[in-house]
């Protein structure tokens, strides 16, 4: 292997002797990959196509002590560092161009203590096999909606899905972790050990280490929930969205409802004649009894004239990947995302004059149910500090050419524009794309003062800086 050109953490390039690569690569259990190596392509790609940068080094850990070696080596070389858990990250944190990317996803271990209603799982594991695992067990924790997501990145960002609003975010279950620190540094996190830094990592991103393992609290929910959608004509969403304002507005926190609004995909349940039209899809599901949920959703299922209504008691594990073939890897995607308290009908207005005017087949305008369990933690109780959002969009530009990337980017920035006066002025931080750089201290809202004096004590050189940075306080 010849000598290397490599990135280093001050962003400026150097060269690295070929032979300390082969030295990382015999200190490790994994898999250490170059440009040169078979895989190096597939192990680069992530879900964002937008995203298409070279690391120099890719090191395929199979456990702790491997990122331990590689965080160590990257320190002793001033080597720039990616994290990648799942790869989703719609900023594309999860590679680098010329430095070290350390990749989790062969470490995917799941391990569920029934008794105790715990699971502990690896930080390259995706909610999917989190899903399956406790599942087996009638159990669940509140993740996303995306069984490909990974739990790591999802949950450094907060974490919220079909379960938040009855057992609150994902970050709000979690037990402890297990975490490597800048230091390359193997320390226990919970509300006993390093409590300081268990409260910034619930929130505070990929900032403060590389997240080896998590332990959640999990819930006895069985093994189906009551779910599904319900689809109108656009041509009647804003009659059908202000009787959703006035439902979900009393709505139990078993009940989580989010709409869409896009082009309908070519889906069995929906007639033919309506594939490719806009449509509104209400996604509803219901976490407990199921006689319970036939009632609090039958206002909702009467409402309207109806293309489709396919809401009926679902596998668990089938509901959470039920979005999968719509969000799935090598699309172009640019997201932007606002949080909400209510939806006035100047808002209403707004959203529906953008799905009027749909870029592409698979862009769409998403519209999560916050709210309830969500919203009674104290906003101090972790770094994740904006409680009283009751909705959040997030305009999800997707699609296949790159020719349509200016017009596909510019519709997503007016709506973004658009619902601006509308909203709370914070933003979720897993959906900050790479060019919000501005808007990352409304992410960490009152939290950030806290994060960056957390950051100097963990990470005073801002050695993880591939991430919604936060630095260190001068």
């Amino acid at each position: 292997m010849a000598d290397m050109t490599v990135k280093t953490n001050r962003g400026t390039s150097t060269t690295l002797d070929a032979s300390l690569a082969q030295t990382l690569a015999k200190s490790m259990r994994g898999e250490l990959l170059t440009p040169e190596s078979s895989g190096f392509d597939a192990a680069r790609a992530i879900w964002n196509a937008m995203i298409d940068r070279r690391p120099a080094l890719i090191a395929r850990c199979a456990g702790a002590d491997d990122v331990v070696a590689c965080v160590r080596f990257a320190r002793q070389h001033d080597l720039l560092v990616a994290v990648r858990g799942g790869g989703h990250n719609i900023a594309g944190n999860a590679v680098c161009d010329g430095g070290l990317m350390i990749d989790l996803s062969r470490m995917k271990a799941v391990q569920v203590d029934a008794a105790k209603q715990t699971v502990r799982v690896e930080g390259g594991a995706t909610l999917g096999d989190l899903d399956q695992a406790t599942q087996e067990h009638g159990l669940a924790t509140p993740t996303g909606i995306n069984s490909t997501t990974g739990v790591a990145g999802l949950t450094l960002g907060g974490g919220f899905g079909w379960l938040s609003r009855k057992y609150g975010l994902s970050i709000d279950n979690l037990l402890s972790a297990s975490v490597v620190t800048a230091a390359g540094e193997k320390l226990t996190v919970s509300e006993r050990e390093n409590p300081d830094l268990f409260w910034a990592l619930r929130g505070g991103g990929g900032n403060f280490g590389v997240v080896t393992s998590f332990e959640f609290r999990a819930h006895p929910i069985g093994k189906e929930v009551l779910s599904g959608l319900i689809v109108h004509p656009l041509s009647q969403a804003r009659d059908v969205l202000r009787f959703y304002r006035d439902f979900v507005a009393k709505a139990p926190d078993e009940l989580a409802v989010w709409f869409v609004l896009r082009k309908a995909p070519p889906l069995p349940f929906l007639p033919e004649q309506w594939h490719g039209k806009e449509i509104l899809a209400l996604a509803a599901c219901w976490c407990g009894d199921q006689a319970a949920g036939e009632r609090a959703l039958q206002p909702l299922r009467s409402f309207g004239d109806k293309i489709a209504d396919v809401i009926q008691p679902h596998p668990y594990v089938a509901w959470q990947s039920d979005l999968d073939p719509l969000l799935t890897p090598g699309q172009r995607n640019y997201w932007k995302s606002h949080e909400f308290l209510n939806i006035p009908d100047g808002l209403i207005d707004v959203l529906l004059n953008a799905a009027a005017k749909l870029p592409d087949p698979q862009t769409e305008l998403a519209f999560a149910q916050l709210g309830g369990a969500i919203s009674r933690v104290p906003a101090d109780a972790t770094a994740y500090s904006h409680r009283e959002a009751n909705f959040l969009i997030n305009v999800h530009g997707r699609w296949s050419d790159s020719a349509s990337d200016a017009r596909c980017t510019a519709w997503a920035r007016d709506l973004f524009k658009a619902c601006g006066p509308f909203s709370t002025g914070a933003v979720y931080v897993n959906f900050l794309t790479a060019d919000e750089e501005d808007r990352v201290k409304m992410a960490y809202g009152p939290s950030y003062d806290r994060l960056a004096k957390l950051k100097k004590k963990y990470d005073p050189t801002n050695f993880f800086r591939l991430n919604q940075n936060i630095r260190p306080a001068s």
